[in-house]
């Protein structure tokens, strides 16, 4: 055991310089992340500015520049609390499916007679027949228009209910559609806010589902729940739509089947379209979006659409020649051309009261994607960078004494040995901050804790060694004989101790929320050091000390 071979210390001291390492750019915060944010925001752009590449200079390219990210009881941030309005996603579902059931309805004519939408609940379709004795082909009809659910639940089902109620059919979306659909929404509205708070640049966002229509989001570093909520809570529902009419009545109301939206075009200032409630093109027909400005000079926004998207805006630009095509974006009519040519490519240009600024966060929007529901926000904090900072000094206050004191009665404790085991412990606790570094982790208030458990009981091992050594000191032959069997008998319990606990962390980190993770992170990582440290680096402390000494006695 007192003989480890060359090519095991050289695997040690190696793995303790690279936490060392990956640990120090943690010990020049500021610089390394200035570093890092110039890097990202330089490849973004495809360019370098000069204070980019002066931000750049500060931390050297060959070292490693990975840093513990803070979380937003660190760093200060924003926190919402949203809730998803799912019920708009069945009313888009109605509205879309009307046009296709009307076509399919209308084939049927000479059976079933007229046809027309009647006023209904946003979640459902009523349709009045002309003849209500042909009501069972009418929902025949109907029911051909339903598509089987794709999903492990809906096996066997269909997506539409379909019943009769006198002269009106009556169109649903069956259960295990709207669950379906439930699930897809929050999927969706998770997945567009995580790509539009990453557009932004913010570091290690946490944006997680609360059960079944909240939706978490933590962001640090930005500067208030406000500019989160502008930022995320923007719709931005492109849509484009036939124009019926207009005029200067904002107060007038919408015969069934269209809309009214007013005009912030500066142009039209005072202006109020009436349009065709059904979109012919929306925004999830985009593929790309991004800044441009318009034949005139003033900023724009240039999009195209997919292949299905090209089609339907080509096909109703080359039937209506002539005729007014209004963009809306969020229930407001941004511009209205008039559509002087057929447009086949699928690409077009949106222009209107823009800023540079505006047109660029548009474009944004509208790249991530449009959110399928609107979001009502629960609950929203802003968390100043101050008590963020006031929480890092408390815990650091916390760490040191800790360490201090684990320190002092370590050397009190076991001497000479005792030092090993302290020296050890700063190893750990830089490999530590390595391995947080190296995997992105995040550092939260409860992830402070951890750290300083982890101090505590980072010699948990090193005492259960140590106290073996004297209780073999006192039978052993000689202390080489006795420092062996001190690890070889004291190996069982801190292999028992380190797996209960790890079990623990992995039950904490699987079931629990963010900050309960964060604990539980930095607790997994900090029991994979200590029994490292403790097992490997102080004994090659201890063997490399006992061979160029070679004591006849030792005290421990």
């Amino acid at each position: 055991m007192l003989n480890i071979p060359l090519w095991k210390r050289i695997v040690i001291w190696g793995l303790c310089a690279l936490g060392l390492l990956t640990a120090l750019p943690n010990a020049f915060y500021t610089r390394a992340e200035r570093h890092n944010d110039a890097v990202v925001a330089a490849e973004r752009a495809g360019f370098e500015t000069a204070e980019q590449a002066t931000d750049r200079a500060l931390w050297p390219s060959f070292v490693p520049s990975n840093l513990v990210n803070l979380g937003l009881d660190l760093r200060g941030g924003a926190h919402l609390l949203a809730e998803v309005q799912v019920a708009d996603v069945y009313k888009a579902r109605m509205d879309g499916l009307w046009p296709d059931m009307r076509r399919a309805l209308a084939d049927a004519r000479g059976e079933i007679g007229g046809i027309r939408r009647a006023p209904s609940d946003p979640s459902e379709l009523r349709i009045q027949i002309e003849k209500p004795e042909a009501m069972a082909k009418a929902v025949e009809i109907a029911r051909g228009l339903s598509n089987p659910i794709v999903t492990l639940t809906g096996v066997g089902q269909n997506d539409l209910d379909v019943s009769a109620e006198g002269d009106t059919l009556i169109v649903t979306l069956s259960e295990a559609e709207r669950q379906a659909t439930d699930d897809r929404t929050l999927r969706q509205s998770l997945e567009i806010i995580r790509r539009r708070v990453d557009e932004v640049g913010t570091r290690e966002p946490t944006i997680q589902r609360q059960g079944e229509n909240r939706i978490l989001i933590q962001v640090p570093g930005i500067g208030s729940a406000t500019e989160l909520k502008e930022l995320i809570g923007t719709t931005a529902q492109l849509t484009f739509h036939p124009v019926i009419g207009r005029g200067t009545d904002g107060d007038a109301i919408a015969q069934p089947g269209t809309v009214i939206y007013p005009s912030v075009d500066d142009g039209d200032d005072g202006v109020f379209y009436t349009l065709d409630e059904v979109p012919v093109v929306t925004g999830e027909d985009l593929v790309d979006a991004r800044p441009d400005f318009d034949q005139n000079g003033r900023p724009a926004v240039a999009f195209r659409f997919n292949t299905s998207g090209a089609r339907k805006f080509g096909d109703y630009t080359g039937a209506n020649v002539g005729q007014l095509f209004a963009i809306v974006l969020d229930e407001e009519v941004i511009s209205a051309p008039r559509i002087n040519q057929h447009i086949p490519g699928g690409s077009g240009i949106i222009t209107g009261n823009f800023s540079v600024e505006a047109s660029t966060n548009l474009a944004v929007l509208l790249r991530a994607g449009a959110l399928p529901a609107k979001m009502t926000f629960l609950e929203e904090r802003t968390i100043g960078p101050e008590l963020g900072q006031d929480s890092i000094d408390a815990g650091r206050i916390a760490a040191v004494i800790g360490l201090v004191g684990v320190v002092f009665f370590m050397i009190a404790s076991y001497g000479l040995f005792g030092v090993f085991a302290s020296v050890a412990l700063g190893l750990n606790i830089a490999m530590l901050f390595g391995i947080l570094s190296t995997i992105g982790a995040t550092l939260t208030l409860p992830g402070i804790a951890g750290i300083v458990l982890t101090v505590g009981m980072a010699v948990d091992a090193n005492v259960l060694v140590f106290e073996r050594i004297r209780e073999e000191m006192k039978t052993a032959k000689g202390p080489a004989r006795a420092i062996e069997l001190g690890y070889e008998k004291a190996m069982s319990a801190i292999i028992d101790a380190n797996i209960t606990t790890f079990i623990t962390a992995l039950i904490l980190f699987f079931l629990g929320s963010g900050p309960v993770k964060g604990f539980a992170v930095t607790l997994v990582v900090g029991l994979i050091t200590s029994v490292f440290t403790a097992i490997w680096v102080t004994r090659l402390f201890v063997v490399t000390w006992f061979d160029r000494k070679r004591p006849k006695s030792i005290t421990v």
